[in-house]
């Protein structure tokens, strides 16, 4: 459960620092008070709460601005409520009454299975742990779709990171400027790879290596991160700041690795 949604005192200070954002420094409590249910004595503690906290300042005359640690905290908090979000719409809400799976082995309609991801897909088989269950809809051969009903329990799924290796444009050498050891390194490790840039993608096929995705690469990354597949994206320096920013924002784990030699 996201953080913010685990009390009404975490979802009242996220919902009073976003209003705070978003009218500061002129923060009228009785609007917030309303928006929020709740009355405007309730709204003045809590922001004395957050003034403590040091995630808003007051210049003492019912002015009030979000500091760098409160922008810190929605963002943190803003990201978190995204993944929830995308879990419930997409793992729950659109699958609620069958998932598809691939079958581990050969599987027979109303047995009970359990369910493990790998490689960001979902697979079936006879083998019984600790995570969830489901109850198969119909027959299926090893290695066919098959799906899966009365889930049960929570799959565990460890979320991927990426490795962004910063390379030079073409203005500043390209991929004749890149550490072509290191870079074939990186890639070695059996992670999905991605270019975004022509640079990239050179430099790539000078180690041996065609990227797995080009064209939509960023949100390949994002993707494939929120199904347990971890990905090095190599990309044009030019381009590194949007895409930390796409990161950030859908709070992905990420390292920067600069491959430039010059």
């Amino acid at each position: 459960m996201v953080d913010v949604l685990q009390s009404k005192r975490e979802s009242s200070r996220f919902q009073i620092l976003v209003e705070i954002a978003a009218n500061q420094p002129n923060v009228r409590q009785k609007e917030v008070a309303e928006k929020l249910g709740v009355t405007p004595q309730a709204i003045s503690e809590y922001i004395k709460d957050l003034v403590a906290d040091g995630l808003v300042i007051s210049d003492g005359r019912m002015r009030y601005r979000i500091t760098k640690e409160g922008v810190e905290m929605l963002l943190e908090s803003a990201a978190e409520l995204k993944r929830y979000a995308r879990f419930v719409m997409e793992e729950i809400i659109s699958h609620v009454s069958v998932w598809g799976a691939i079958a581990d082995e050969d599987l027979q309609e109303g047995e009970t299975v359990s369910l493990e991801m790998r490689g960001g897909l979902l697979y079936v088989g006879r083998k019984q742990g600790d995570g969830a269950t489901g109850v198969t809809i119909s027959d299926a051969k090893a290695g066919e779709d098959v799906g899966i009903s009365n889930l049960k329990g929570l799959i565990s799924l460890k979320e991927g990171t990426i490795t962004v290796c910063k390379v030079p444009r073409v203005q500043m050498g390209g991929s004749r400027s890149v550490d072509l050891a290191a870079l074939r390194e990186i890639v070695g490790e059996g992670k999905m790879v991605g270019a975004l840039g022509i640079e990239p993608l050179v430099a790539l096929r000078k180690i041996g290596r065609e990227p797995d995705v080009f064209f939509g690469a960023k949100e390949s990354a994002v993707e494939s991160a929120f199904h347990g597949v971890s990905s090095v994206i190599v990309c044009v320096d030019e381009q590194v700041p949007n895409l930390m920013g796409r990161l950030e924002a859908e709070g992905l784990k990420y390292e920067l690795v600069d491959l430039s030699t010059s």
